[in-house]
């Protein structure tokens, strides 16, 4: 299945999943969804309630019990969680089983204080397998495509979810993990994998090794990449499907609600991701005054869980920003639109609001500069200043490199309203976690 017609958008058109292959769920009307949901819905409040002090105190301060809940939007009336409430109750104090019912624990890496650490019974994990399985479906893996999974292992939730959902799905795992980049582009020469599972970012940093080592991306097997983990712009999926002839679809998660396949892209419309509505419950609201926001209008993502055992949670917020919008290759879900930025990504910069993903659009439409960027916040003269550093691509000229520099400058203060100096620096010099780009270096409080 390579690349077909080209949408209205400009993107291209994958195969549609056969109707044979959709699940129960994935046939409900949006009727038989929301009666689904309901009943979940009360029984997962319940079982937060009895089962976590957190939860009773919450619900006990706002006044409200699980048999508040008589409709879907009596939701609102309950309070919000967030990751305080995880980090405040470190390690295992928001789980609502036994220790002796927990399979598995996952945890963020905890770079801004206490990790959040997250459980799952033996139900819970073949949920995540089936919803991460479903998730590849849709972005049109099939039975016997083999996976190249480049998601890191470990505590992080990525590498494990993808490959048990995977294996669920009935495909081969290749379990590359992340780092040493130049064997993993050896392996997908060997082993032929039609699916790729990784952050946009690397998978950037992959077609620049295949092309090092003088090997064509468009030659490849790879059919599907599945990208996640991440902000990601239409940019640079237009970037990755024509440099590398493959789907480039968006997969959605976050370790707290459960991990990858929340939310997926479907491969035949590219809109959104189409959210799994039938285990996560979604509310958009004002980041600011906590309310509910019409379908359509975009604010901060809210998550309750209808399903999990081990760790349930009721409203939590996860500071990404986006829409909710009607289901198209999956009508009984929702989409979300593709998530480019979060409240707490937001910099404010001498009273102009900028986001990462404004920048990325402009350094992915600048020539002999990579995709691969970093805004360092500091201070001078008693006024905040941003540098934008650029890793340029090899062999780009000096010259090349200074009029990239211009140009970005130029597009900022063009585009975003705001005065930057741009540095271009050699390739692979930007600091990396697991394959993602730490996008923002705050030195403002550094002397």
């Amino acid at each position: 299945m390579r690349r077909t017609a080209d949408t209205a958008a400009g993107q291209r058109r994958g195969e549609p999943l056969p109707h044979d292959l959709l699940d129960d769920a994935e046939r409900l009307t949006r009727e038989g969804l929301r009666e689904l949901q309901l009943d979940r819905l009360r029984r997962s409040l319940r079982h937060a309630y009895d089962n976590v002090k957190t939860y009773r105190k919450k619900f006990d301060q706002a006044g409200v019990t699980p048999d508040d809940c008589r409709t879907l939007a009596d939701l609102s009336r309950f309070p919000f969680t967030t990751k305080a409430d995880l980090r405040d109750t470190y390690p295992f104090g928001m789980f609502a089983v036994p220790m002796d019912q927990v399979r598995r624990v996952h945890a963020s890496s905890g770079t801004t204080g206490r990790p959040t650490v997250v459980g799952y019974t033996e139900n819970d994990l073949s949920m995540w397998a089936d919803l991460v399985a479903r998730s590849i479906r849709a972005a049109g893996g099939r039975p016997g495509h083999k996976v190249h999974n480049s998601y890191g292992y470990g505590l992080f939730t990525g590498g494990l979810g993808a490959h048990y959902g995977a294996e669920r799905a009935g495909c081969t795992v290749i379990p590359a993990s992340g780092g040493m980049t130049a064997r993993q582009v050896q392996i997908m020469q060997d082993f032929q994998p039609e699916i790729i599972m990784v952050t946009p970012s690397y998978m950037l940093t992959l077609l620049d090794e295949f092309e090092r080592q003088g090997v064509e991306p468009r030659s490849t097997s790879l059919k599907v990449g599945i990208f996640g983990a991440e902000p990601w712009t239409e940019e640079m999926r237009r970037e990755i499907e024509e440099r590398m002839d493959l789907h480039a679809v968006d997969i959605y998660g976050l370790s707290e609600v459960i991990g990858p396949g929340v939310a997926q892209e479907c491969v035949e419309t590219k809109d959104g991701l189409h959210v799994w509505e039938d285990h996560f419950y979604p509310e958009v609201v004002d980041p600011l005054t906590g309310e509910v926001l019409p379908d359509g209008e975009e604010g901060e993502l809210v998550f309750t869980s209808l399903t999990k055992e081990a760790l349930p949670v009721v409203r939590y917020r996860t500071r990404d920003l986006t829409r909710l919008l009607p289901g198209t290759a999956r009508p009984a879900f929702r989409r979300i639109e593709k998530i480019t930025g979060r409240c707490d990504d937001m910099i404010i910069l001498r009273g102009v609001n900028v986001f990462p993903s404004q920048i990325e659009e402009i350094v992915l439409r600048t020539p002999g500069v990579a995709p691969h960027f970093q805004i360092e916040l500091s201070r001078r003269d008693r006024m905040d200043h941003m540098t934008v550093r650029v890793e340029t691509r090899p062999g780009t000229p000096a010259g090349l490199r200074d009029a990239a520099a211009r140009a970005i400058a130029k597009g900022v203060k063009d585009g975003v309203g705001v005065t930057v100096d741009v540095s271009i620096v050699e390739p692979e010099t930007l600091e990396r976690s697991l394959g993602k780009l730490r996008r923002v270096k705050d030195l403002r409080g550094e002397r």
